[in-house]
């Protein structure tokens, strides 16, 4: 590759590289603002309900996770990460539950109560009629959650252009011995 096509790839790197590391600092911004607004909510909630009853003594005996954090690779080698729903399914997961023929008529017996597929609310754990603070602190933690994604995310698309754009400027240096 000739030194001109490289020092304009180097130019439209460098730019992308510069976008990124402004979208970087805006998202980490908001999830700044987001984990705060949350403690802030989080707190006027506890000052209503009363400190007791928000707290780590109402917390379900069995936990399950609303949300996972799910890595995937990208075609140029880069992972990406994004925040799906616990009960939304995969597509490994579609499709029969059982892999034997169940039988239609046998003994019966009172059949157990599954665990519910979908996990519940947590807000359910501090009583029915939550304050709205309670729910606008879950609210905010969420975005904060799905912004900590994307900064995962473009953080490993600007290691990746760090990368390259070294990459590309030893090519330079070798090419060009006395510029450097």
């Amino acid at each position: 590759m000739a030194a001109p096509d490289l020092r304009a790839e180097l130019d439209s790197l460098l730019l992308q590289l510069l976008r990124d590391l402004e979208e970087l600092e805006v998202k980490r911004g908001a999830l700044n603002a987001r984990v705060e607004e949350g403690w802030l909510s989080l707190a006027k909630a506890r000052y209503a309900m009363g400190a007791k009853s928000v707290g780590p003594l109402q917390y379900a005996s069995r936990m399950e996770p609303q949300v996972c954090v799910c890595a995937s690779e990208t075609q140029n080698g880069l992972q990406t990460f994004r925040v799906v729903r616990a009960d939304a399914q995969t597509p490994e997961e579609v499709g029969p539950r059982e892999s034997a023929l169940r039988r239609r008529k046998g003994p019966t017996k009172t059949p157990e109560p599954e665990p519910s597929a979908a996990p519940q609310d947590p807000l359910n754990w501090f009583g029915i009629l939550v304050p709205h603070s309670l729910r606008q602190a879950q609210t905010s933690f969420r975005e904060g959650l799905q912004l900590a994604a994307d900064i995962a995310s473009l953080q490993t698309r600007i290691d990746w252009g760090r990368s390259q754009l070294r990459e590309i400027q030893e090519k330079l240096k070798q090419l060009e011995p006395g510029a450097a």
